[in-house]
């Protein structure tokens, strides 16, 4: 994952490098035109110093060096970018689990939602909603301390299935003292595609884009008996 730099950061800093690069070999024509004036209407009884030349000569000569290194970094980076969006097209197909409170829903298919708990909750219960907030599924889960899974099958409360879409898991526990209990949730999709917004990679999971550093695995999904695949599993 590219992290402080990004794409659009990136040809931003290369095109300021190669602007500086435009202006200095203006500069240094114009430097050279104004030295040929100087040199042919000189008094030949009080020549001009030479080492004021000889210093803006090294002078030019250092920032062209600069500048040469910065189109040199500039290639490191873009490089080191492309690179980040050929790996991250390695996810597509696959499913993965990240760090999210969204779950990307294919119809009639089922869906792996792990969470975890920093200490035990006398009450715990998965809770998902549509993104108008509508209610379509609740129930008990475990509520020891640590990491769980919950197998969600993709029907509502009446045991329908729902369509596919983006939907919000929220896992409210408390402890014995009706404390709330802090939790932590991790979905599982499969990645159609990879994406860049603002610099940044991301993977397409259903309707959302996914950053490429939340994700905590990626599996193959697995062959049915029929030669397709099943649905997103961890």
């Amino acid at each position: 994952m590219v992290s402080d730099v990004t794409f659009s950061g990136q040809a931003a800093q290369a095109q300021q490098t190669q602007q500086q690069s435009v202006t200095l070999a203006e500069d240094f024509s114009q430097f050279l035109n104004l030295l040929t004036t100087q040199l042919q209407n000189q008094d030949p009884l009080s020549p001009l110093d030479s080492n004021q030349f000889t210093e803006q000569l090294v002078q030019f000569s250092q920032v062209e060096q600069a500048i040469n290194t910065n189109t040199k970094l500039d290639d490191l980076v873009a490089l080191q970018l492309n690179n980040a969006a050929t790996s991250a097209l390695g996810y597509v197909g696959l499913d993965v689990s990240y760090v999210s409170a969204e779950i990307a829903l294919e119809e009639g298919q089922g869906t792996t939602i792990k969470y975890s708990l920093d200490r035990p909750a006398a009450v715990s219960k998965i809770n998902i909603f549509t993104e108008g907030n509508e209610l379509v599924f609740s129930g008990d889960i475990e509520g020891t301390v640590g990491a769980h899974e919950f197998e969600w099958n993709g029907k509502d409360l009446l045991g329908n299935d729902l369509p596919s879409g983006t939907y919000v898991v929220s896992i409210d526990a408390v402890d014995i003292e009706e404390n709330p209990v802090n939790t932590t949730s991790v979905v599982t999709a499969r990645v159609r595609g990879i994406e860049q917004q603002d610099g940044n990679v991301f993977a397409l999971v259903g309707e959302r884009a996914v950053p490429i550093g939340s994700i905590l695995n990626a599996v193959i999904p697995e062959q049915t008996n029929d030669g397709g695949v099943d649905g997103p599993t961890t």
